[in-house]
């Protein structure tokens, strides 16, 4: 270890120390988990014996809000530095979401510590937690907590803010928004926001609240995650109340929550967009990252060798006139540059819900409209340049309308391809550039080359 890394870890273990030191003498603490985390992670990356010695160090507590904020694959590896004694006291202080997703992320390592984990909880927590996991990636239930502030609608409103009260002092319930009002089986009738609640009359029942104070938004636990991002972001709500299939109310998705869904989102379409494997990268072997990245270059591998056929058909017209191996990468890649905008515009518009069945046929219209006018644009362009350059006047004819038929093709061909990998259940946003990538190569090969043949010789 360098100097320079000794003075880093003498600072992060010095600033750990006062933080917890903070937490555990300060009931008002200002100690953010998040910055904790930061630091952690730090920790790690320079010394892995002086990071373990410091998870020890930090109260289970605190340590349960650090995690929550850390990534999977450190929540993974905890049994690597804690004891399990501590890894179930640490889950029992969890929000029941972030104790769902750390004992999932416990299992990918350690199925045996996952189920001691599930076993240390009492029935009815252990139910909650179970059906918390058992909800796939892509459903609302997965992101749910079941810590909420609830009312039945014949109950007072301040026998109610007297309960909350006790409930904030326990430390049962935090980030509360709303009181959520329920009948008597459960059923879900609508929110009340806090604000709202305290000016009302304490004798009041909730049932007594005007209809059009109380807010009904609500989603199925089942729902889909792109319908709890678009009604948590259009109506800007701080939670969202989940039901089950009565209509029960079991749970709540915070704010919080959603803009981790939305960065998760965005992060995969990222990745998938290049050809990489988002759950791959988070992985630490070397080997797996790159097993997953070779598969992408093999395929575009074999795309690439589709392109260089198309060109060795022409090879003979390559020979006879040198200029067109000059100017052959123009077209192909101003093709797939302008594929590219087209396809990166489509896919976000699809995750985003802005592009629905009926939307498809207007999207590829626009598209190509675009990638015209474009193409007509740089064609002028490309074609004086080229007669300037090379002095032949049908050169500049042919590279120009080769430049107009890529530039539709890319933007045809960008539009469509996600739509119809969307209609047959495959993430668009995984293999679509290489396709596109191998569209507009061989359209602008082939029809650079092909026009060349029938006009220049």
């Amino acid at each position: 270890m360098n100097e320079k890394n000794i003075e880093q870890l003498d600072q992060l273990v010095e600033i750990l120390n006062s933080e917890i030191l903070e937490f555990k003498t300060d009931n008002n603490n200002s100690v953010h988990p998040y910055d904790i985390s930061e630091q952690l992670l730090k920790l790690r990356d320079i010394d892995e014996d002086e990071y373990s010695k410091m998870l020890k160090r930090i109260p289970s507590a605190l340590l349960a809000e650090v995690l929550s904020e850390m990534p999977d694959i450190v929540q993974e590896e905890i049994s690597d530095h804690i004891s399990t004694k501590k890894i179930v006291a640490i889950t029992s202080s969890m929000d029941t979401d972030d104790a769902a997703d750390f004992i999932q992320n416990i299992s990918e390592d350690n199925e045996e510590l996952a189920q001691e984990i599930l076993e240390s909880f009492d029935d009815q927590d252990k139910e909650v937690l179970e059906q918390l996991i058992s909800y796939s990636d892509d459903e609302a239930g997965a992101y749910m907590q079941t810590e909420l502030f609830s009312a039945r609608d014949d109950e007072k409103i301040g026998d109610a803010i007297k309960r909350l009260k006790d409930l904030k002092e326990i430390g049962e319930v935090d980030n509360i928004w709303h009181c959520h009002i329920t009948g008597k089986r459960g059923e879900y009738i609508g929110s009340v926001g806090l604000e709202e609640l305290i000016i009302f009359e304490h004798d009041m029942k909730f049932s007594d609240i005007p209809s059009e104070k109380l807010r009904n938004y609500k989603i199925s636990h089942k729902a889909d995650l792109k319908d709890v991002v678009e009604m948590v972001t259009n109506y800007n709500l701080s939670s969202l109340p989940v039901v089950d299939n009565r209509n029960r109310l079991i749970g709540r998705i915070t704010s919080d929550d959603v803009y981790d869904i939305i960065q998760d989102s965005a992060t995969e379409q990222i990745y998938n967009m290049a050809g990489v494997n988002d759950e791959a990268e988070q992985e630490e072997s070397m080997y797996q990252i790159g097993k997953s990245r070779a598969i992408w270059l093999g395929v575009n591998l074999l795309t690439a060798i589709a392109a260089s056929i198309v060109i060795g058909m022409f090879d003979a017209t390559i020979q006879s006139l040198v200029a067109l191996a000059v100017l052959m990468p123009i077209v192909a890649s101003m093709g797939g540059n302008a594929g590219t905008q087209t396809l990166t515009v489509t896919v976000r518009q699809m995750a985003l819900g802005d592009i629905e069945n009926e939307d498809a046929k207007k999207t590829i219209i626009k598209e190509v409209i675009i990638s015209l006018v474009n193409g007509l644009l740089f064609a002028g362009v490309i074609g004086v340049i080229a007669y300037l350059w090379f002095k032949l006047p049908l050169l500049g004819l042919v590279i120009a309308m080769s430049m107009v038929i890529n530039l539709i093709s890319a933007g045809f061909f960008g539009a469509v391809i996600p739509l119809t990998l969307q209609k047959l259940k495959i993430d668009p946003a995984i293999g679509s550039t290489v396709l596109l990538t191998t569209v507009t190569d061989v359209v602008g090969f082939f029809s650079f080359l092909g026009l060349a043949t029938l006009i220049l010789l």
